[in-house]
């Protein structure tokens, strides 16, 4: 039987930005809590879509044709092989969903790219 999860706890447990951590798996499928600031790389992921859910904050997601802004409560899937790149003016929490293994930056490297499935 699984137990209850909570959000603030769970983001009270780290403080870097950029660097997911699973909190949750359901069949083949990963929740991630990440806090952003500032601007990621472009990337996409060949295999899957991602889904970006605010917890608390703004943020916004560019694409090269347009931009997606979000606020807390609001959610936006990107699909699979569009590249985009997420960013915030300030500190915003977010979950993500996703298959397990699938990394931030997707094909790209970096200095951005994080651990996998670092669990808190």
């Amino acid at each position: 039987m699984g137990k209850k999860i909570n959000f603030n706890e769970k983001f009270s447990m780290f403080s870097e930005y950029w660097a997911p951590r699973v909190i949750a798996e359901m069949n083949d499928y990963q929740f991630k809590l990440v806090k952003i600031s500032g601007e990621f790389i472009w990337h996409d992921h060949k295999k899957t879509d991602e889904v970006f859910i605010v917890i608390e904050g703004k943020m916004g997601i560019e694409f090269r044709d347009r931009k997606v802004e979000l606020s807390a409560g609001e959610m936006f899937v990107v699909p699979r092989g569009v590249e985009h790149k997420p960013y915030a003016a300030e500190e915003c929490k977010v979950l993500l969903v996703e298959p397990k293994g699938i990394k931030n930056t997707g094909d790209s490297e970096g200095n951005l790219t994080a651990e996998n499935d670092v669990w808190i």
